[in-house]
């Protein structure tokens, strides 16, 4: 026999071994195949049956499990059979992943039953321990010496392997790892402290710099004020001259871009005229768009990682961040001196860091941070704008949802729900009302001059700025006494004063009321000298401040002397003219008709707490009762008609409880002679009595700040692109920002109309798979699994109530809203619409896995294809709307009218005329 033959013998052989090796691997693979589909079949059948009895858990069901015992568990299920009573599959997985609190096996009858388990769970090991030996080839008995290594590797391995998947059930955010830990040695537990790992998400910076490129892209052009630039730009402005201003958000945006601006010399000497008007050649377009532009940058990595929070898969997730660079309005609203960038950066990365903090273990440093984070973020949203405060509201409802959950784990103790209540309490309120707080104390120290906006403040806040009331009433008498010429205004609400002219009331009203026709007395808005009154004590003659002056106290009664025309300070039983349930206030004339004068008013100081007793000009705020009808003097808010002058009415209201009759003392006066005309003259030379400078807490300006921005806030008035909500979801209306003088070019914000049409159709999509879903699951019908379930409802709270929560609130706003107030829930619209899409995905693909035919396994590509081709689709409606994006190239008529795809879109031809 030749040496030919024998050598293919040994081949044939050798081959015939490596087949049975590979028939006997592809048995065990089959073997735990089967034990895995057997298992998830009990679990299907098992989700239908509830637990009758504690026998149930029989001998015959313990030996099940111990038989069953050798197959993977899955500890991250949170099927009900592990809890509230019903059958597990195995009783080891009960006894790992039931945490539900009313479960029996958490009593003290069930530590017999406990212990039954874990005697059959070491038998099963055993047992599974034989039958893998027995599944063992019995060819290879004396293994060669690079065999023995391979197999020593990859037990290794296996074993490396079955330490990083060690089950860890995630109920509450808490883990419960199963996994021993005291495997890991000293030594390495060391240098994995000592180890800095860096990891770079290619998608996250490929992202970045797509939208990078596309903000920054001619981010001068055009040198013209754009729309809102001319407000905000004039706020930044005073904010370099420290001049302070009135705006209805809070600051935390512009001081932002005022302080990037300042290392670059902005002076703030450019006064922002009108919309289209020219940028001066000192002024720093391209920075004072820059923390804009790079916030709307940032924003399409932020969607991308809070995608990935959310367990939405890469793809998914890298579709949202694509989106929001290939969305017209996002890309229009981050160019120019605006707000809503920076609001959606800190409003994503927010939430983004409250997901990660629902899945860390209590007190640990991903815990601290992640937390510590999502509250600055969210703070930091409601400091650009209040609207950002929408955000915090969300992230309480998620907290609350989450701890709801963690009342039913039956492995947290009292103490610890009660360090996950506290400690969400002071991470999300404490820091969020501590960044609140350091924001305005900023903007107030930092504005400490006086401005145009000033006058809408009180006159103690006025006359704690540099240059303005304080340089008025620098030096003034600080007491009221008898004698004293004093202006009144209304404290809160409108700025005007009290007023009165030599004009009487007309007889009759237009609804043939009568009137007393006496001396009209109003609330004048501008500085007038008919606004002095003289203070008088009603058993005194004079008018004069003696020596000694006669100090006004609370609860002393006066009189109130109009300086120019003489006449004294009157109310009667008779209706005022514009709010009849009311008594009409006047200056007493004498018709000798029998109806005598009503002149007594008791003076009430309100804050006599702080201020003391004595009536003190500037800082006592007093309210004056008319001592014979018990009325309170009161600005009614009321417009007079044109024989009032148009100014606004004056009342004496029987509810002296009201905001509108508190009045302070501004400019005041001594009186040092009885002859008027001396008087007067004496009153422009005099020397005051010195007194020091008011000044006022940082509480106490706070305090009167935020009243003025929540409750009298200016009214935009109606405006030619103004917009209502429900014309928003569907794009019916944008805004033109801008303009070229010389041509068509134009900046008009508009969104991606494919991006927005079919984010609103997932909207739709997702609410109607949750009816379904809960009617099915109700009935006990579980069409997705466990762990997709809850990444349904985790993206329903997250996204879904996001949108309403950023959407539903303008409904009931009384203002003029345009369409940019949509683009918070546009961007949550849009975080939807990306997990609706991974969903019906999953749902496609499940389907192909059950069925395996060619057709299912067709029709996940015809869905994936035709994802493909839509985003093909926005990308070509993106560029092709781009010149009304940037306006840095001008349009034919032609051009403008291809692009009015809607009749709504009002674009702007040359000359300003809109087309028809």
């Amino acid at each position: 026999m030749s040496s030919h033959s024998v050598q293919r013998r040994k081949t044939t052989r050798s081959k015939s071994k490596q087949q049975q090796q590979q028939q006997q691997q592809q048995q065990r693979q089959n073997v735990a195949e089967n034990l895995i589909e057997n298992q998830n079949a009990s679990n299907e059948q098992n989700e239908r049956l509830h637990f009758r009895s504690r026998s149930a858990t029989s001998v015959g069901a313990l030996a099940a499990a111990a038989a069953a015992a050798a197959a993977p568990i899955d500890c991250n299920s949170t099927s009900p059979l592990c809890c509230n009573g019903m059958l597990p599959t195995t009783a080891i997985t009960m006894l790992n992943c039931c945490r539900d609190i009313n479960c029996h096996l958490n009593t003290p009858l069930a530590l017999p039953l406990r212990g039954s388990v874990e005697r059959s769970r070491r038998s099963a090991s055993r047992q599974s321990f034989l039958a893998s030996e027995t599944l063992k080839p019995t060819t290879t008995a004396s293994p060669t010496p690079t065999s023995a290594s391979k197999q020593s590797r990859s037990l290794s391995r296996s074993r490396s392997r079955s330490r990083s998947r060690s089950c860890s059930c995630d109920v509450g955010g808490n883990s419960c790892n199963i996994g021993d830990p005291l495997r890991q040695s000293p030594d390495s537990a060391a240098a994995a402290k000592l180890t800095v790992s860096l990891h770079i998400d290619l998608i996250s910076w490929g992202l970045f710099l797509l939208a990078f490129l596309t903000r920054f892209y001619k981010l001068a052009t055009p040198p013209h004020v754009v729309f809102d630039e001319l407000h905000y730009g004039k706020y930044i402005s005073h904010y370099m001259r420290n001049i302070f201003f009135f705006d209805q958000h809070p600051p935390l945006g512009k001081q932002l871009i005022a302080g990037l601006v300042s290392f670059v010399g902005y002076d703030g000497n450019y006064t922002f005229p009108r919309i289209g008007a020219t940028y001066a050649s000192n002024v720093p377009v391209f920075w004072l768009r820059f923390v804009p532009a790079l916030c709307g940058s940032l924003l399409a990595p932020a969607v991308y990682k809070l995608l990935l929070e959310a367990q939405l898969r890469r793809w998914a997730a890298a579709l949202g961040g694509l989106l929001v660079v290939l969305d017209n309005a996002l890309l229009t609203q981050s160019r120019f001196i605006l707000m809503e960038s920076m609001l959606l950066l800190a409003s994503t990365v927010g939430i983004a860091c409250l997901l990660r903090f629902q899945r860390c273990s209590l007190g640990s440093l991903n815990w601290l941070s992640s937390g510590a984070a999502a509250a600055l973020f969210l703070a930091c949203a409601g400091c650009v704008k209040y609207v950002g405060f929408l955000a915090l509201a969300l992230a309480g409802y998620l907290l609350c949802r989450h701890l709801w959950k963690l009342l039913y784990d039956a492995t947290l103790t009292n103490g610890q729900l009660w360090l996950h209540a506290l400690g969400r309490l002071l991470l999300f309120v404490g820091i969020p009302l501590a960044v609140y707080l350091g924001v305005f104390y900023v903007h107030l120290k930092t504005l400490h001059r006086a401005g145009p906006h000033d006058t809408i403040m009180t006159s103690a806040f006025q006359a704690s700025l540099d240059g303005g009331l304080a340089s008025i009433t620098r030096g003034q008498p600080l007491a009221v006494v008898h004698g004293s010429q004093i202006t009144l205004r209304h404290t809160h609400g409108r700025t005007c004063w009290l007023h009165s002219h030599a004009a009487v009331y007309p007889v009759r009203y237009k609804d043939q009321r009568g009137s007393s026709h006496q001396q009209q007395v109003t609330c004048y808005s501008f500085k007038d000298v008919n606004n002095w009154w003289i203070v008088k004590r009603p058993e005194r003659d004079d008018l004069v401040v003696g020596e000694q002056p006669d100090v006004i106290r609370h609860g002393d009664v006066i009189q109130l002397v109009h300086g120019i025309t003489s006449r004294a300070l009157n109310s009667h039983d008779v209706a005022a003219p514009m709010t009849p349930q009311c008594q009409e206030v006047s200056c007493y004339i004498d018709y000798e008709i029998k109806m005598a004068g009503e002149l007594l008013w008791r003076v009430e100081i309100l804050n006599r707490q702080t201020e003391g007793d004595r009536w003190h000009a500037i800082k006592s705020e007093i309210r004056l009762i008319h001592e014979t009808t018990g009325a309170a003097l009161r600005f009614s808010g009321r417009q007079l008609p044109s024989w009032g002058f148009n100014q606004h009415e004056v009342v004496a209201d029987r509810d002296p409880m009201h905001q509108d009759a508190i009045w302070n003392v501004e400019e005041h006066r001594y009186t040092k002679t009885q002859d008027q005309r001396e008087r007067e003259r004496q009153l422009l030379s005099a020397e005051m009595i010195p007194t020091k400078r008011t000044k006022l807490s940082f509480w106490a300006k706070l305090l009167e700040l935020q009243t003025k921005m929540f409750w009298h806030a200016k009214q935009v008035q109606s405006h030619m692109y103004s917009s209502q909500p429900h014309e928003w979801p569907l794009l019916d209306k944008g805004i033109a920002y801008w303009l070229d003088d010389s041509s068509s070019a134009q900046i008009y914000l508009l969104g991606n109309v494919l991006i927005w049409y079919m984010a609103s159709a997932g909207l739709f999509l997702y609410a109607a798979l949750l009816v379904f879903y809960a009617l099915r699951r109700r009935r006990l019908c579980f069409d997705v699994s466990a762990g997709e379930w809850r990444r349904f409802l985790g993206a329903g709270d997250t996204f879904f109530v996001g949108y309403l929560v950023h959407y539903l609130p303008y409904f009931f706003v009384d203002r003029t809203l345009f369409l940019h107030n949509y683009l918070p829930a546009f961007v949550f619209k849009l975080l939807l619409l990306c997990y609706v899409l991974d969903h019906v995905d999953y749902l496609l693909w499940s389907h192909c896995s059950r069925s395996r035919s060619r057709l299912a396994v067709h029709l996940v590509r015809i869905y994936r294809l035709a994802l493909l081709l839509w985003l093909i689709a926005v990308c070509a409606v993106f560029i092709k709307f781009l010149p009304l994006s940037y306006g840095s190239r001008k349009m034919s008529a032609k051009e403008i009218i291809d692009l009015r795809w809607k009749d709504t879109w009002d674009f702007i031809l040359q000359k300003n005329y809109a087309l028809q």
